[in-house]
């Protein structure tokens, strides 16, 4: 086979993988990663089960490739808007500016991916769960350490507990989240930008 059917194989390869995981997410924040079954996926895809197994070699596999599309899809929309501000409360505000957004917008049919699955995951064992316990723990512990950069740059008072604010904070994304997800109202989302500023001021 030539160097240029090789990478044009390649190339439809990749595209077919991407096009598998851009439904897979979709599906995933709707439904649930353990609902994503590789039947379901080829049905949706319009593929063949085989098709699809060529792809993924089992359900764990195709989940754990999922979490991963995602987080690119959040890194993209939330987190590296967010890098671009400097550290400390300007990047705190623009990272749950960012998030609200990517709810608003409805990047994912099911809202947040990961607040999806952390709640359908929550207590479970096993690779898939554990991975995304992983990115939750990871993330809150990212927020921790900006606002003890806040703090340190007084732009915090001296007595607040960073570990406190942090959950403060993700609570009320997470509690827009919810709202907007149930109610549609995207009041919700206002009122989460005014709470995450009032609490930081």
């Amino acid at each position: 086979m030539k160097a240029t059917d090789q990478r044009r194989r390649r190339s439809d390869g990749e595209r077919s993988r991407r096009a598998i995981l851009d439904a897979a997410t979709a599906l995933a924040s709707v439904g649930g990663l353990e609902g994503l079954s590789i039947g379901r996926l080829a049905e949706h895809v319009g593929m063949s089960k085989s098709g699809l197994y060529a792809h993924f070699g089992s359900k764990q596999e195709l989940q754990l490739a999922t979490i991963a599309a995602a987080e690119e899809v959040f890194r993209r929309e939330v987190t590296e808007p967010a890098e671009r501000e400097p550290d400390g409360v300007r990047r705190i505000l623009a990272q749950a500016d960012a998030y609200l957004s990517y709810l608003g917008r409805r990047v994912f049919p099911g809202g947040c991916f990961f607040a999806a699955t952390s709640a359908e995951l929550a207590g479970r064992e096993g690779p898939v769960a554990d991975r995304v316990r992983e990115l939750n723990a990871t993330a809150l512990s990212d927020l921790v350490d900006q606002l003890r950069v806040a703090q340190e740059a007084g732009q915090l008072g001296p007595g607040a507990d960073p570990d406190q604010l942090a959950f403060e904070v993700d609570s009320i994304m997470l509690g827009a989240h919810s709202g907007f997800l149930l109610f549609g109202d995207p009041a919700y989302l206002e009122r989460a930008r005014r709470a995450i500023r009032a609490r930081l001021a």
